[in-house]
């Protein structure tokens, strides 16, 4: 399971036992989910972004801090999560493409900072579970990087999101 804002407090200790102790130390309102009843009814509803509204903090920060608890790569900025929601397949995109991506890499951002996209991505590439995509968001359509990870023998999606023609998703396997 991946960590966002969005994920409930109940699958994140489902997945993650050992994450109590730091969601009650970075947000103390929490502290009853020690308590096994408490802890099903707040853990369904509440969502990471509730946990950090309620412990006055950074929502950013709140997830970074729990993935890297978890072991996984920290998000550099929240907007990924918010664009991924406004995603919906279309019945003529590929099965592999459907569901929640593993990894959302911010190519637009990640130009605006001097860096490169192509290398994140092949980084990502290398850590994908089976079965498992990128979702490469971009205000135009990065061809030089879908031939060079097609060359690469890769799985490689490419269309303009239906409801914002300048969000280009591009999705890699």
């Amino acid at each position: 399971m991946e960590i966002t804002a969005k994920s409930k407090v109940q699958d994140v200790l489902t997945a993650f036992p050992a994450l109590e102790e730091k969601i009650i130390q970075l947000a103390p309102p929490f502290k009853n989910l020690t308590n096994p009843v408490l802890r099903r009814a707040v853990g369904r509803l509440a969502t990471l972004e509730k946990v950090a509204q309620i412990g006055n903090m950074d929502v950013l920060e709140l997830v970074n801090q729990l993935r890297r608890e978890a072991g996984q790569p920290e998000l550099k900025s929240g907007k990924e999560a918010v664009l991924f929601t406004q995603f919906a397949p279309d019945a003529g995109d590929p099965d592999w493409i459907m569901g929640e991506p593993q990894y959302i890499v911010n190519g637009t951002e990640m130009l605006a900072r001097g860096e490169v996209p192509l290398n994140r991505v092949n980084e990502l590439l290398g850590q994908l579970a089976p079965g498992g995509h990128i979702l490469l968001l971009t205000n135009f359509k990065p061809a030089p990087m879908i031939e060079a990870i097609a060359k690469q023998n890769r799985r490689v999606y490419h269309k303009v999101d239906p409801r914002d023609s300048q969000l280009h998703l591009t999705f890699f396997q």
